[in-house]
């Protein structure tokens, strides 16, 4: 166990070991719990950098901590595995660390714990050491369930949760050193942000995909993603047998996003039971795969009774799918979905003769890729008209057009991501 330990924990020997690790801007946020008693818990779907986060705050950390008081363990090594199922042997981890680094023992010891979901019952050996130890523990997870089945019963009101997401449009314009945060910056870099806004709408967030340039490469490294999270995390948690039944239903929910979900449409097309789907789709959201929302109702038991419109949680994955999410509009749709989502996760649509396509704090947002056509624009518009109460307010998301007809702000993506959205 000596060289696992170590080989997590560079920074004992080496404190410039994470110098390498590019910020992300949740890492602010984070600091800003280092510092609570509370258990930090960084959830998020594989690979969009949650062990990253967890490094930058070590790097942070070794400014004003010991390194040897600070320990991080990935439980997901294969070493481990064969112990998954007894949470004991995490205490018989931490006692090798303890004779391992000999931390001081007068000082908080930070407690690193990534993937922490492979165990059973590591809440358990959490809380042991949360209520009678001086250590500060942060757990990475890749399962939003860790936040509820577990934490209900054995850590309420002891955790801080913070989300972790693939890469934003900004980070993104960030990675690739586009200057952007003023109107002069976007106004000189105007081209290479259109170009990058193309690509991001394509590709998504994914540090591993947009480092890449190869487009072949991209869309395997996309489905490398999907399949693990799918055949690593969701068949065995789940138990399920048949496991290219719920890698299908995956592919076709892809081909047939920002669509309302007919659960026995699809049991009829890829022959699954319709009970089975809805689960599966559970499944898919749990890990940080899809999003489900609801039709607003001003009665809650209507709203959860409604049918829902899926999201894919990153771009990317719309190339998994079909030539139909080919089509620029159903990225754009997607995208702003995402960028809505991490703001609101009470968002819902409203439907009735027409449809509006989001609505938020009482703004209702519909997304065009362009209204250059007359009966798009009527569309959109009508739309609007239908559903529009006092003090609400309409915004119309294309992917280039700035302008203000009537009560409608028409606003381009550049501006809706970038200028910022004071509601959003």
């Amino acid at each position: 166990m000596k060289s696992i330990l170590l080989e997590d924990n560079n920074h004992w020997i080496n404190s410039e070991a994470y110098n390498h690790f590019i910020s992300r801007d949740v890492l602010e946020k984070a600091l800003a719990y280092i510092d609570t008693k509370e258990v930090l818990a960084l959830i998020g779907a594989r690979r969009v950098g949650k062990s990253t986060i967890a490094k930058l705050l070590i790097k942070e950390l070794l400014k004003n901590v010991e390194a040897k008081n600070i320990f991080f363990i990935n439980l997901e090594k294969p070493e481990f595995i064969p112990y998954k199922n007894d949470a004991s042997y995490l205490n018989t981890i931490f006692d090798e660390y303890m004779k391992i680094a000999n931390p001081n023992k007068d000082e908080k010891i930070y407690f690193f714990i990534d993937e922490v979901q492979i165990f059973e019952n590591w809440e358990v050996f959490v809380k042991s050491k949360y209520e009678n130890s001086n250590i500060k523990f942060i757990i990475t997870g890749s399962n939003s369930s860790l936040l509820t089945s577990n934490y209900a019963t054995v850590l309420t009101g002891r955790v801080l949760k913070l989300q972790i997401y693939s890469f934003s449009f900004q980070e993104f314009l960030q990675f690739k050193n586009i200057s952007y945060t003023s109107v002069l910056q976007r106004t000189a870099n105007k081209i290479e942000i259109s170009r990058a806004k193309d690509e991001y709408l394509k590709w998504g967030g994914y540090y591993s995909v947009i480092s890449n340039e190869n487009e072949m490469i991209k869309k395997e490294q996309l489905k490398n993603i999907a399949e693990d999270i799918i055949l690593k995390d969701i068949v065995p948690r789940y138990k399920i047998k048949n496991s290219q039944a719920i890698k299908d239903l995956f592919y076709y929910v892809i081909s047939n996003a920002t669509t309302e979900l007919n659960y026995s449409s699809l049991a009829k097309k890829i022959s699954i039971d319709a009970k089975m789907i809805k689960e599966y789709i559970t499944y898919f959201e749990d890990n940080f795969l899809v999003n489900t929302i609801p039709a607003f109702h001003s009665k809650f038991t209507q709203q959860i009774k409604s049918v829902k419109k899926l999201y894919i949680s990153d771009n990317g994955f719309l190339n998994l799918g079909i030539n139909r999410t080919k089509n620029k509009g159903i990225a754009l749709e997607n995208l702003v979905f995402n960028i809505l989502y991490k703001n609101d996760e009470k968002l819902t649509y409203l439907k009735d003769k027409y449809e509006v396509d989001f609505y938020s704090n009482n703004i209702l947002y519909q997304v065009a890729f362009d209204i250059e056509e007359e009966s798009t624009k009527k569309r959109e518009f009508r739309s609007f008209k239908q559903f529009k109460k006092d003090g609400d307010i309409c915004r119309l998301i294309t992917y280039s057009k700035n302008a203000s007809v009537d009560d409608v702000e028409i606003i381009s993506l550049d501006e809706f991501i970038l200028k910022g959205d004071k509601n959003v």
